[in-house]
């Protein structure tokens, strides 16, 4: 009931605001993204090399924007002086042993979570953005939910044990064929793009989502914990729940941009 109770709040929430237009699609990114790159540096921490704050949150919320509200700052300026200050900070700060990695650590944060809340913001920017945004996320829950229910049904052969020994090869294959299916009812219903268009999209989109899951898994094995965080009562992290939509927005926008589909 927790589980039902939270996941239906942050849904109201998340709704609420995406209706609000721009103001309140920024105030998500905002919210989400800093929560997101919080539980990064927790994970960060537990695996070695905790990511210095001051460089992780700046880099992150610029990387988030830097494609819309920030497309004036030039990128070359911004990562050069995380590249000069960064590393010339832990010439001198303590435990400078730790130094490269942690800053290493810090920049892979802020691209990690920023990158991909930059490619929705380019997304929602373009001609029917917001239907684009939420066909995005609606194919990754029906890969999500696809591929625990073929699990669950015809899952017999392991997929990455080592990462993540519940997942099968039957449910990765069940995930990908719901996305494909989704995303082709999506794509001439609601975007009105050719079938083969929204076809290969779903199947991307399904690929991005499962692998974005085990990125994140790994991380928290490395951690050695089970979930990024406990900010979601039933839920575990803000990590947890962004896993698999991190990645999809990129090649969505990449291939939808190659393809003159926007």
């Amino acid at each position: 009931m927790i589980r039902i109770f939270s996941g239906a709040v942050i849904l109201l929430g998340f709704l609420g605001l995406v209706l609000l237009g721009n103001p309140g699609i920024y105030f998500l990114v905002l919210v989400l993204g800093g929560l997101a790159i919080y539980e990064f540096r927790l994970l960060s921490a537990l695996m070695g090399y905790r990511a210095p704050g001051w460089i992780l949150f700046p880099l992150g919320a610029y990387l988030a924007f830097s494609g819309t509200l920030l497309k004036a700052v030039d990128i070359q300026v911004v990562l050069s002086l995380a590249l000069i200050v960064g590393l010339g900070a832990f010439v001198f700060a303590p435990g400078r042993r730790q130094g490269l990695g942690r800053w290493a650590m810090g920049v892979a944060g802020a691209i990690y979570v920023g990158i991909p809340f930059d490619y929705y913001l380019l997304l929602n920017a373009t001609h029917e953005g917001l239907a684009w945004v939420m066909s995005v996320i609606l194919v990754v829950v029906a890969t999500d939910v696809s591929a625990l229910l073929a699990g669950m049904r015809f899952g017999r052969h392991p997929f990455a044990p080592a990462i993540s020994p519940k997942k099968t090869v039957e449910g990765a294959v069940g995930g990908l064929l719901g996305a494909i299916l989704v995303m082709l009812v999506l794509g001439i219903g609601l975007l009105g793009i050719p079938p083969w268009h929204a076809a290969v999209l779903g199947l991307l989109i399904g690929l991005m989502a499962e692998l974005g899951d085990l990125v994140e898994s790994q991380m928290k094995r490395l951690a050695e914990v089970k979930d990024s965080s406990n900010l979601i009562p039933g839920h575990g992290g803000v990590l947890d729940r962004l896993d698999s939509v991190l990645f999809p927005p990129i090649v969505v926008f990449l291939y939808a941009s190659l393809f003159h589909l926007l």
